[in-house]
């Protein structure tokens, strides 16, 4: 039995909403468990290249975006997805929103201690301070998507916006195809896998790594599929963590809950990861130590839900499943992740470390 039909027979039981959460659900369920068994965070990456010292976060993060990319245009040259009704493409992207909200972003995930993706996936292991940093960047996200922040993002987005009211993939722009998409999440795994050889991660680390990239693509594949067998008008979409975040905690407010994809993925996610960390052992409760500790957290996760926002998509969303198609904006948001990253370590945590132990800064 094909997909195609697959997908029919099911919605055909379940219902094509149904499906489309249960696809979420899918993916962010794999997704969650490789990105805790591999340790993914854009976050951690971002401080290794920050000190001149990549080493096992920066591979593993390397290591799961050149999966996406490669098979995210491999499954566009076999046919079985069409990155041109992807839900990102279907509207502006905006150049201002992903500087200034990348710049945001990336700030907030160094005062975090952690990426979006990586906050949901420790929550799933236990970490009460990661959950609950979470919930603020959930709150904050809806705050900016539709509350009092909304018009600082219409008017920050308004900025400088991709013309022709569609989004920017910049593979079309340049005149190539998803062959230059293979070649290039090619080059990228292999400059991770050298990497990861160098700094010497454990096997079991990469090949989640990779999964992590690959699921990105399974939602891509799922959701592709569906909307063409649907009788429901769905989203070509996958794993992003900031309007559906939102979405979540609204709908938990409100009890209305709207059967899609995002309502299953958060979940998902969730419980992938609870599986991982029970699998490896690393289920435990963990709590704040302190008052600045707390409000350090709570702060950068407010941070990553406004700048995330601004930006178009979270470290996941931008960082991996917007990289994956090449979208010009999401690529440049990711840019300037690394960016804020890098200023924040410098202002907050290296200088601190400085202060104490400059010798063991240098190692």
């Amino acid at each position: 039995m094909d997909l195609p039909t697959l997908l029919t027979d099911i919605s055909e039981r379940l219902g094509d909403l149904t499906t489309a959460l249960m696809i979420g659900l899918l993916t962010g369920a794999l997704f969650g468990f490789a990105a805790q068994r591999s340790a993914f965070c854009l976050r951690s990456a971002a401080v290794e290249l920050a000190r001149g010292r990549p080493g096992p976060r920066m591979a593993v993060w390397l290591m799961a975006v050149g999966a996406a990319v490669l098979s995210a245009q491999g499954a566009r040259m076999a046919g079985l997805f069409d990155a041109d009704t992807a839900q990102l493409m279907n509207f502006a992207g905006s150049w201002s929103g992903a500087v200034i909200g990348g710049l945001i972003f990336g700030i907030g995930m160094v005062l975090a201690r952690g990426c979006s993706g990586r906050l949901l996936v420790l929550a799933g292991s236990g970490n009460l301070r990661c959950m609950l940093a979470g919930l603020v960047f959930a709150l904050v996200a809806q705050f900016t998507i539709a509350g009092f922040l909304a018009p600082v993002r219409q008017w920050v987005n308004g900025m400088s916006m991709t013309a022709g009211g569609r989004n920017m993939e910049l593979l079309a722009e340049f005149g190539a195809g998803p062959l230059a998409g293979v070649l290039i999440g090619a080059i990228m795994l292999l400059a991770a896998i050298a990497l990861a050889g160098r700094v010497r991660i454990g096997r079991a680390a990469g090949i989640f790594a990779v999964i992590t990239g690959i699921a990105i693509t399974i939602g891509w594949v799922l959701t592709y599929t569906q909307s063409l067998v649907s009788f429901e008008p769905l989203g070509v979409v996958s794993a992003t963590f900031a309007a559906p975040s939102a979405n979540v905690v609204l709908s938990l407010m409100t009890a209305e809950f709207a059967l899609d994809f995002s309502l299953g993925l958060i979940p998902g996610v969730f419980l992938g990861a609870f599986l991982g960390a029970l699998v490896g052992g690393e289920l435990r409760l963990e709590g704040y130590h302190s008052v600045p500790q707390m409000l350090r957290s709570l702060g950068g996760g407010a941070l990553m839900g406004f700048g995330g926002v601004l930006a178009g998509g979270c470290a996941i969303g931008a960082g991996v499943t917007g990289v994956s198609i090449f979208v010009g904006p999401l690529l440049l948001a990711t840019v300037c992740f690394f960016i804020g990253a890098w200023a924040a370590d410098r202002v907050v945590d290296r200088e601190a470390a400085m202060a104490h132990d400059p010798v063991q800064l240098q190692r």
